[in-house]
């Protein structure tokens, strides 16, 4: 670790301590992140720490999101886990022709939770170390106006941008309609350039084979290029994570 991260760190914990919150539980990975995510800033590293914590205790005081819980959004069988990609991220794809607008959006949000949460975990080796990242693939192909929903994708990057920071490694976009330009256009204004820059919209071959590459043939489903078969979310037990 370099010496300014090492400073950095020692004023967070400092600032998280001063805000009347604990630090015990986490490591120096899951601290960088926050601080990565307020470009080195201790003091609003820690304010954004705090508020995770704060949001978490709230909203999943269990440590944890249900299949039941979250059925009426799993019913339709849209989210995809895939195994890890080469550079160890596990892969989660939507299938958003299979996803329409929720009519319970503390549902859907916990849905958000759900999937992020249990993605993220699938990467565990063991334990977590609290620097997992995850590859997102957001498939457009066949997507009508009643899918279409940008309220569900704004709630979606501003979970992962205010509760998951710098989880995120990559997000492709898959079979963009010309419709749905306007609608990314929207959706683009709600994010943070860092999260921005790890956009990728596929619209060539050069992009396909660069996306197939990143991602890695062995896991990446056939029908967008790879040897793997989709699995779909409910379908993954997950190793228990060791104290």
């Amino acid at each position: 670790m370099e010496k300014t991260q090492e400073i950095a760190l020692t004023q967070m914990r400092k600032s998280v301590q001063k805000l009347g919150s604990s630090i015990e539980k986490y490591g120096d990975s899951t601290l960088l992140r926050f601080l990565i995510a307020r470009s080195m800033d201790p003091e609003k590293a820690a304010k954004m720490f705090v508020q995770w914590q704060k949001w978490r205790a709230s909203f999943v005081p269990n440590g944890f999101i249900s299949d039941f819980e979250v059925k009426d959004e799993l019913e339709n069988r849209k989210i995809f886990l895939q195994d890890l990609s080469k550079d160890g991220y596990p892969v989660m794809i939507i299938k958003a022709s299979k996803h329409f607008p929720s009519k319970d959006q503390l549902q859907f949000k916990k849905f958000v939770v759900h999937i992020l949460d249990k993605t993220i975990a699938s990467s565990f080796r063991g334990r977590e170390i609290g620097n997992e990242k995850l590859i997102g693939i957001l498939d457009l192909q066949q997507i009508s106006y009643k899918n279409v929903d940008a309220r569900g994708l704004i709630t979606g990057f501003q979970f992962l941008q205010a509760y998951y920071p710098e989880r995120l490694a990559k997000l492709f976009i898959l079979n963009m309609p010309r419709f749905f330009v306007s609608v990314w256009r929207m959706v683009s204004y709600f994010l943070e350039k860092a999260t921005a820059e790890k956009v990728v919209i596929v619209s060539n071959e050069d992009e396909t084979r660069d996306f197939i590459k990143e991602v890695g043939e062995e896991n990446l489903p056939e029908e967008y290029g790879g040897r793997a078969k989709l699995v779909p979310l409910q379908d993954v037990v997950l190793a228990p994570i060791e104290d």
